[in-house]
């Protein structure tokens, strides 16, 4: 392949991915963004309506659950930030998926529809029926179409970025996580009223821990899960439509999501088998979105590997370097550990983030040479090469 095929085979990764491309998230006439602040707005005032009730008798139990879960949604954003390694999505859109998740999502959409459909399942099949199979038969709908909606709302808002079921995916993830941060505050807070309130931050803080520790399977899954799917069904200019398989993604998000709300029912009363249907559906959700990660990644990779096929033409970086950024976390440890000594080690790493750098610069400036692109690839040739 000749100089110029491989400058145009960036040049095409760059425009069918729309990496690097602008977001504006104000944008009066279109619809969609109205729609966005009205449902992030009423979920607001519902959530303020809850919090302001509660507030004043169970105060310590709502810090105590706000503080954890906050560290906790630190944490978890940094894991998918790690791993959306390729053409990352713009810290706006990300924020923007966040906050539909956690407060239109849920305070907006679920909290009613939940309401309304467990109130209709108790009385037409009465008390019992609905503590056992109401919440696995209310929640994935609700819930899952609702953070959805979120990603369908900011794939017309930026449709220069959102272009790929993984985009959709990352989206979907963030919308799972602000949904399970301010749910999982509200039932830390909800708790504190058990024992009438003698003992609220006891009862809180069993909540919160066991919501802490079945978490990570929870709503960031699901989410990512439907997010792609969406993406499937409605298809763009760098994603063919795929309407049967993105439906079959986001009903397998409801059904994983339905089954762990209704393992109460599924268990029978049984301590032994409810932990057994716990464990498998816990691997069986990892399963399937660590299998979707890894099939809706490669147009990533293979983007970055475009993008940056002339820098190792020209010199600027090493094939090594090459595969390790266009590959996944196995190329990136392998070439980590190629090297002899902490130090060196290190060194590798800061390469790969600088190299990272400059395909952003690349890809923001469509391939054109500009004192940006010009910055970070001399910020990458002083970086030795260990």
């Amino acid at each position: 392949m000749t100089a110029g095929d491989t400058l145009a085979a960036r040049d095409a990764a760059i425009e069918r991915t729309g990496w690097g491309n602008p977001v504006h998230l104000w944008q009066p006439r279109n619809a969609c963004f109205w729609v966005y602040v009205l449902g992030v707005g009423y979920g607001l005032w519902v959530l303020f309506g809850q919090i302001n009730a509660g507030i004043r008798l169970y105060a310590p139990a709502l810090a105590a659950s706000a503080v954890i879960f906050a560290l906790y949604g630190v944490l978890f954003w940094w894991f998918t930030v790690r791993i959306d390694r390729y053409s990352r999505q713009p810290l706006r859109l990300v924020v923007a998926a966040f906050v539909w998740g956690g407060v239109a999502a849920a305070w907006g959409v679920a909290l009613s529809g939940n309401t309304a459909l467990l109130s209709l399942y108790q009385k037409l099949f009465g008390q019992s029926f609905q503590m056992a199979w109401g919440a696995g038969l209310t929640a994935p709908f609700f819930e899952e179409l609702a953070k959805g909606s979120g990603v369908l709302l900011l794939l017309f808002l930026a449709p220069r970025v959102v272009r790929t079921a993984y985009d959709g995916f990352i989206l979907g993830a963030f919308a799972g996580l602000g949904f399970e941060i301010l749910e999982d505050i509200s039932y830390g807070l909800n708790s504190a009223s058990a024992e009438f309130g003698s003992n609220q931050l006891g009862t809180s803080l069993s909540t919160v821990g066991l919501r802490l520790l079945t978490g990570f399977s929870s709503h960031i899954l699901y989410s990512a899960l439907a997010g792609a799917g969406i993406v499937y069904v409605v298809g763009t200019v760098a994603q063919r439509r795929r309407t049967g398989f993105g439906v079959a993604l986001i009903l397998t998000a409801m059904l994983l999501h339905g089954v762990w709300d209704a393992n109460v029912g599924l268990a029978g009363g049984s301590e032994r088998l409810l932990l057994v249907l716990l464990g498998g559906e816990i691997l069986l959700s990892l399963t399937v979105v660590i299998w979707l990660f890894h099939y809706t990644v490669r147009p990533e990779r293979a983007a970055m590997r475009a993008v940056m096929t002339p820098e190792a033409e020209r010199g600027v970086i090493t094939e090594e370097e090459l595969e390790a950024l266009s590959g996944g976390w196995r190329q990136r440890r392998a070439y980590r550990r190629a090297a002899r000594g902490r130090a060196h080690r290190r060194a590798r790493h800061h390469r790969l983030e600088a190299a990272h750098d400059l395909a952003d610069q690349i890809a923001a400036s469509a391939g054109a040479e500009t004192d940006r692109v010009a910055f970070a690839r001399d910020e990458l040739s002083r970086l030795s090469r260990p």
